[in-house]
């Protein structure tokens, strides 16, 4: 496999120093960051100076009513809790809910990786307070992230969804795609989830297969992404058309293309992995992106 470019903010350094956290400080006096869910929605402040996610000493000062609290470690120095509200709650004055696929357009993406990281823990507290085996309530596991059951002792710990996404060159041109799921005018790559037993190589073969009906050769790991839709793991790889002609399925994708750089479609968003994988391409023809 080809090394990832260091240069590449996909890379580990590219982000701000995070230390994981299990337990919360029993005397903290410091203000802490708070990443705030209803559902799907996350919490921010409108007023996005110094930043926006909510900064304060507790999360009782904004009186919303939680209903599950997770310690998630430290920032910086700075502790952070991700924190369920209600489906009813409303945001106070001077803030707003935005939805993960909107609030990603309107922060940096060392911001959005927390708020991946928060709302992955929150969905998973939430979606574990009972044992799926013996249905007692779940206790936490001393010093991981982790529930076990003190009846049958099944442990649960975070779902990770490993998935693949590929961008595909035919000489100077590249395989986009559209899902019927995508905005108006939007165009994406070729993404699915591996399957068990699987291979992440394997499964980029597979998903163009069944997606578009081409082969490809020459598959090369490019890098990773958290992603919390739902609980991605996305892993970025670039390929080269071998044979077959486009054939969309139907379903996943209604619509794909050659295209080059002067005829591109609607992009992804900055922050994602689709988009960097496309501007990787377009280094590679030349343009400064």
């Amino acid at each position: 496999m080809t090394p990832v470019d260091r240069e590449n903010p996909i890379c580990p350094e590219f982000f701000p120093e995070f230390i994981i956290g299990i337990e919360p400080p029993v005397d903290r006096t410091e203000k802490a960051l708070w990443f705030i869910f209803r559902g799907r929605e996350v919490l921010l402040k409108l007023n996005k100076n110094p930043g926006a996610i909510p900064k304060m000493l507790d999360f009782g000062e904004l009186g919303l009513p939680g209903t599950r609290e997770q310690y998630l470690g430290t920032l910086e120095g700075t502790h952070c809790y991700s924190v369920e509200l209600p489906e009813d709650a409303q945001a106070p004055e001077g803030m707003k809910f935005a939805d993960l696929r909107q609030a990603y357009t309107e922060m940096s993406e060392k911001c959005f990786a927390l708020v991946n990281k928060a709302v992955q823990i929150m969905e998973w507290d939430r979606t574990n307070q009972y044992c799926s085996r013996c249905g007692a309530k779940t206790a936490q596991k001393p010093g991981e992230r982790g529930k076990e059951c003190p009846d049958c002792g099944e442990l649960f710990y975070p779902r990770i969804s490993p998935a693949v996404i590929v961008l595909i060159r035919k000489g100077h041109e590249v395989l986009m795609a559209r899902s019927p799921n995508f905005m108006p005018g939007l165009y994406g790559l070729i993404a699915g989830f591996v399957e068990p037993g699987e291979s992440a190589e394997a499964a980029v073969v597979r998903e163009t297969r069944e997606e578009v009906g081409i082969k490809v050769k020459n598959i090369n790991y490019f890098g990773t992404q958290a992603w919390p839709f739902p609980n991605s793991l996305m892993i970025g790889f670039t390929a080269e058309y071998d044979s077959g002609d486009i054939q969309p399925d139907g379903f996943e994708i209604e619509d794909a293309g050659w295209f080059s750089v002067e005829n591109l479609p609607g992009l992804p968003g900055k922050i994602s992995i689709a988009r960097k994988l496309i501007d990787h391409f377009l280094k590679e023809e030349g343009l400064e992106v």
